[in-house]
């Protein structure tokens, strides 16, 4: 779609060009049988990247393939530009696959994104895939209360905007920032995330994905 030498400013303009492309009409099956989670792992202050992509059958979530990239990044951290640091590893990642996950969820932001292009969004746009952002914490939007039980939600708005849901996924625990990046609605986005967890915050793909990077990151930086 695009090069990945590009200054900040040139960046923040490709951004807002790409979020015009993006669409949330449902490209999901009704019945998807495989979903991938994503996530990147670095060293604190260092150039070197690790992604792991995880997929899991469903409804079982077993995983049935898993896959690692590493790469070295210089784009600098910009709050807003994250896609452009981790998402070259990522697709490295991806192209190491041997099937096409019928979704791909994300530790990160869809369109609950400034300008509308987060991390999941800029995936989803590469891949031509259903992508859904499941954040830790808020980037930006505004929300009310949240109830504490698994499934309880509240819509997260930006400008008067509907861009995702505030979800518990877990009964007790606090709630993930759902936003869907690519051919996937709020609501699917929803769904699918509860579908895949229950017993731990973070859905089931994106824990797998994240354990993993973690594991090879270290193995990595171990050897040098």
């Amino acid at each position: 779609m695009h090069g990945w030498d590009l200054s900040c400013r040139e960046a923040i303009a490709l951004q807002k060009t790409l979020a015009g492309r993006v669409r949330l009409k449902d490209g999901l099956s009704e019945a998807p049988k495989t979903v991938a989670g994503v996530d990147v792992s670095y060293q604190r202050h260092g150039e070197l990247f690790f992604a792991a992509v995880v997929v899991l059958g469903l409804p079982d979530l077993v995983p049935v393939e898993e896959v690692t990239a590493q790469m070295r990044i210089t784009f600098p951290y910009v709050p807003g530009l994250l896609s452009f640091r981790e998402l070259p590893v990522i697709l490295d990642a991806f192209r190491r696959l041997r099937q096409v996950p019928d979704a791909v969820l994300v530790d990160s932001q869809g369109i609950a994104h400034p300008r509308r292009l987060g991390l999941a969004s800029h995936l989803g746009l590469w891949l031509d895939l259903p992508t859904v952002g499941c954040a830790k914490s808020r980037l930006c939007g505004e929300h009310g209360p949240v109830g504490s039980q698994r499934g309880d939600r509240t819509q997260l708005l930006l400008d008067g905007e509907k861009v995702g849901a505030v979800v518990t996924t877990r009964s007790g625990v606090k709630p993930l920032y759902i936003s869907p990046g690519h051919l996937i609605s709020i609501e699917r986005a929803v769904e699918l995330v509860l579908r895949c967890g229950g017993r731990y915050r973070l859905p089931e793909p994106t824990r797998l994905a994240h354990h993993l990077a973690n594991r090879v990151r270290q193995e990595a930086l171990n050897e040098l």
